[in-house]
C-alpha cells in the first residue's frame, strides 16, 4: 500500500517538473538564439570591414585657376544656375552707348526729365528731400578717384543721396561717368511710419518722382538716370544689353537672399579690374544677411 502512495507521488512530481520545463523552454530557446545571432553578427562584422587591408589613395595636387575674362565670367554656368537665370550676357557695350541704349530700351527713346515733374505730382514733392544711410562715407571717394569709372551701378538708391554724391565726385574729377541706379521706388513695409513726409497718391509712395526732383535739385538730370525695376530684373536686363560698369555697389535688400542675389548678378557685370562694393557688413542681424552672404561667396569664388 504504501509502495504504490510513493508511486503515485513520484508520478505527480514528475508530471510538476515536465509542465515546469514546457513553460520556461520557449523564453530560453529565445534568448539562446538571440544570443546566437549577435554573436555571429560580430563575427561577421570583424571580417567584412571597409577599413581591413585598406591602402591608402594616392593624393594629386590640385592646379591654380586661373583668372576668368569678362565673358567666362559672367556666362558662368555655376552663376547661371543658382537663381535659374537664363540670360546670357552680350558682348560689353562701349560706355559712351550705356545712357542712350538704357534711354532706348526703358523709356521709348525719350528723357525721363522731359515736361518734369508732372502737374499731377509737382505740389507733393519736396524741393530736395535727400536722405540716406552712409552716404557721404570716404569709401565712394577712394574708389572714384581709384577706379575712374566710366560706368557706375548702383543697386539700391532709395532717395539717391549716394548717387547724388558719386555725381559730385566724378564731376569734380572731370569724368564723364553716367550713374545707373536700380530700384523698384517702392520703399518696404512700414518705411512711411519713418518718412511721413513723402507722399502718396493713388497708392503710389511716389519715391521715384522724389528720386528724380534730387537730381534736378543738384543739376545731376545728365550724369544719373533712375532704372525703376526690381534689381533682378535690372541686373539681368543690363546683362542682356551688355551694360557692364567699373563700379557697383550693392544696398538694397539686406535679408540673405536678397543680398546673395544681388551680390552674383551683380558680380557678373564688372568691368575687367572693376569693384564690387556695398553697405551694412556689420549690422546687428551678423551672419544672417549681408554679412552672411558676402561671406559665402568669398567661399566660392577665391577671384572675387
Amino acid at each position: 500500500m504504501k509502495q504504490k502512495e510513493d508511486q503515485q507521488v513520484l508520478q505527480h512530481r514528475q508530471k510538476r517538473l515536465v509542465l515546469i520545463s514546457l513553460k520556461f523552454a520557449k523564453p530560453i530557446a529565445y534568448f539562446l538564439l538571440l544570443l546566437l545571432s549577435y554573436t555571429l553578427g560580430c563575427l561577421s562584422s570583424s571580417n567584412s570591414s571597409p577599413f581591413k587591408n585598406a591602402t591608402s589613395l594616392p593624393t594629386t595636387s590640385t592646379p591654380t585657376p586661373t583668372a576668368p575674362t569678362i565673358q567666362d565670367l559672367a556666362n558662368l554656368p555655376s552663376q547661371l544656375d543658382h537663381f535659374r537665370v537664363s540670360t546670357h550676357c552680350s558682348n560689353p557695350l562701349p560706355s559712351e552707348l550705356v545712357r542712350q541704349t538704357i534711354l532706348d530700351r526703358v523709356y521709348n527713346a525719350t528723357s525721363p526729365f522731359d515736361n518734369f515733374p508732372p502737374v499731377h505730382v509737382s505740389s507733393l514733392l519736396r524741393p530736395q528731400r535727400l536722405k540716406g544711410w552712409g552716404s557721404n562715407g570716404a569709401v565712394f571717394e577712394h574708389l572714384i578717384q581709384k577706379v575712374k569709372p566710366k560706368t557706375i551701378i548702383e543697386v539700391g538708391t532709395f532717395l539717391g543721396a549716394s548717387a547724388v554724391h558719386m555725381a559730385g565726385l566724378t564731376r569734380q574729377l572731370g569724368l564723364q561717368t553716367q550713374i545707373l541706379c536700380v530700384d523698384d521706388f517702392r520703399g518696404w513695409p512700414g518705411f512711411r511710419d519713418r518718412f511721413k513726409d513723402i507722399k502718396m497718391l493713388n497708392g503710389d509712395v511716389l519715391l521715384m518722382y522724389q528720386f528724380m526732383q534730387n537730381l534736378v535739385s543738384v543739376n545731376a538730370t545728365d550724369s544719373v538716370l533712375p532704372v525703376p525695376f526690381s534689381t533682378g530684373s535690372a541686373l539681368n536686363l543690363f546683362c542682356e544689353l551688355g551694360v557692364f560698369a567699373d563700379l557697383i555697389e550693392v544696398d538694397a535688400g539686406h535679408d540673405f537672399m536678397s543680398a546673395w542675389s544681388d551680390i552674383n548678378r551683380a558680380y557678373r557685370l564688372l568691368r575687367p579690374g572693376g569693384v564690387l562694393f556695398g553697405h551694412d557688413y556689420f549690422t546687428a542681424a551678423d551672419d544672417r544677411g549681408v554679412r552672411r552672404a558676402i561671406s559665402d561667396r568669398l567661399l566660392e569664388t577665391s577671384h572675387i
